[in-house]
């Protein structure tokens, strides 16, 4: 094991401690193992880290060799987001359809199962769950990521979420403060608003993050939205408002009084890095009250590293950020890796290997006229397919083709996107599919068709060319029920397309 640099200065090695950086490979680059050595105290993994179940135990195993405490983070919030199996779809519904279960024990079962998972290769820190309450309908980035739009909903499975989770010895990160539910803008692309004033954030937004705190969570992550009501210059990452002065402060000052790791949202994302650049940004978030640094999911390098680590240090030295407040943060971060140390020396957590099945097929929601006659041949399926939400990715499958291909072999798919919707007009586009089809049954699969003219426009076409079409919505399903049979997954996880195959072939 590398031995932590005796002569390294203390004020370095807290500004290492203090980021969440990522790599790219399956395997730790030497300049990785090089800063664990100098302080560096976490790393975040992403779907460009993983190959599979062994690789990556073998890769935090090495990480370990070089430092034993170290916090190894993912973005696993299962469903349609997920990085240990980015390339497969996940073997867990998102929170929309434990949401739409409401079955509070699912929730805790199945969080605990997703944790076992990643304890057992090797990580102690998830970058979930969402609380945010999907308060906006066409929110771009939220949507099935959040458990539903009522707020004591969310924040009972948010709770419950959290206890599963860390049951397995893996610390939770309850996200986007203070809520990223209302936005129409997506932070990756852009600087959201939010125009909620403080009574209906804390009757709304706020509520599923005291449920949190109250639960337990070790830390929770930052949101890069502008909230007027807490502070009309500064995203709530960079907010002082917002970290300190409510997050933080006492209940009984109106806070939320929060005592575990802040983290803030990535870095890099256009919400801060095209407005105060990464440097400035990490230096603001760490003043504003964050503790931990999230970087890599774009930038992931050892100069980025290098950047923000002398960005810390000159400012601290240039008497823009307190030594003491560097040194809080560091030590916050360093108390969450000897909590994860201790909580997953005692964990024996039995595997449950069917249970995120088990509850997509409960969150399925069926609409139906009574003539829908169960597929039993070869099908088309149709998929109506929008443009990845970032945080999802596009390596990440999605559908009911594979699964119903499996149940009815020789299905065959076709992908029907905005653009060729824009190019040729939806009426068009559905001449092609109808030519395609043949003959055979048709799927529709959308996603999240209330968000997009273009897909409900032909996706009307469609049903009123072929009315047998079944219709299966994998987004929020906030649009009428349309087609002979009508499935709401909830969900895109593969799962989900899974329980929605069954569904239509069962008799």
């Amino acid at each position: 094991m590398t031995t932590l640099t005796r002569s390294a200065d203390t004020l370095t090695r807290d500004a290492l401690a203090v980021l969440q950086p990522g790599f790219t490979g399956t395997t730790a680059p030497d300049w990785l193992l090089r800063r664990l050595g100098e302080g560096l105290a976490s790393v975040g993994l992403f779907g460009r880290n993983v190959a599979d179940p062994a690789q990556l135990a073998a890769l935090t195993r090495r990480l370990r060799s070089e430092r034993d405490d170290i916090l190894v983070a993912v973005d696993e919030e299962g469903g349609d987001v997920t990085r240990l199996e980015v390339r497969g779809g996940s073997s867990f519904p998102g929170n929309l359809a434990l949401g739409a279960v409401d079955d509070t024990e699912l929730t805790r079962d199945v969080a605990r199962e997703l944790g076992r998972r990643l304890a057992e290769c090797g990580i102690n820190l998830n970058w979930a769950p969402s609380a945010d309450v999907n308060s906006n309908p066409g929110n771009p980035v939220i949507g099935v990521r959040s458990f539903g739009a009522d707020p004591q909903l969310v924040a009972r499975h948010t709770a419950a979420y959290v206890d599963g989770l860390q049951s397995a010895g893996v610390a939770a990160c309850t996200k986007h403060f203070p809520g990223h539910g209302d936005t129409a803008v997506d932070s990756h692309h852009d600087l959201p608003r939010i125009a909620a004033d403080l009574p209906t954030l804390q009757e709304r937004e706020l509520v599923p993050f005291r449920a949190a705190i109250a639960a337990g969570t070790k830390a929770v992550m930052s949101a890069h939205i502008l909230l007027p009501a807490l502070d009309g210059s500064h995203p709530a990452t960079l907010s002082p408002a917002a970290l300190h002065g409510l997050l933080r402060a006492p209940e009984t000052d109106g806070g939320l009084g929060f005592d575990g790791l802040i983290v803030t949202d990535g870095m890099e994302m256009r919400a801060i890095a095209a407005t105060y650049g990464i440097e400035r940004g990490s230096v603001l978030a760490v003043a504003a009250g964050a503790d931990a640094i999230c970087v890599g999911g774009g930038l992931a390098d050892e100069d980025t590293v290098l950047r923000l680590r002398d960005a810390l240090v000159r400012a601290v030295r240039d008497g823009e950020l307190s030594e003491k407040r560097l040194a809080d943060a560091a030590a916050r971060v360093r108390a969450l890796a000897r909590w994860t140390r201790s909580a997953g020396a005692a964990v024996g957590t039995a595997p449950a290997p069917g249970i995120g099945l088990a509850a997509a097929r409960r969150a399925l929601r069926r609409t139906t006229d009574g003539t829908f006659e169960p597929l039993t041949t070869a099908s088309y399926v149709a998929a109506f397919t929008p443009l990845a939400n970032i945080a999802v990715g596009d390596d990440t499958p999605w559908g009911v083709a594979a699964e119903l291909t499996r149940l009815l072999p020789g299905t065959e798919t076709g992908t029907y996107t905005g653009e060729l919707a824009a190019t040729d007009g939806p009426r068009t586009l559905v001449d092609g599919l109808l030519r395609a089809a043949a003959d055979r049954r048709i799927v529709a699969v959308v996603r999240d068709v209330h968000r997009h003219p273009w897909m409900a426009e032909a996706l009307d076409t469609l049903v009123t060319a072929r009315p047998d079409t079944a219709v299966v919505e994998m987004g929020v399903p906030q649009a009428p029920p349309r087609g002979v049979l009508h499935l709401a997954t909830h969900g895109a996880a593969r799962v989900c397309g899974q329980a929605a195959a069954e569904a239509l072939t069962e008799r």
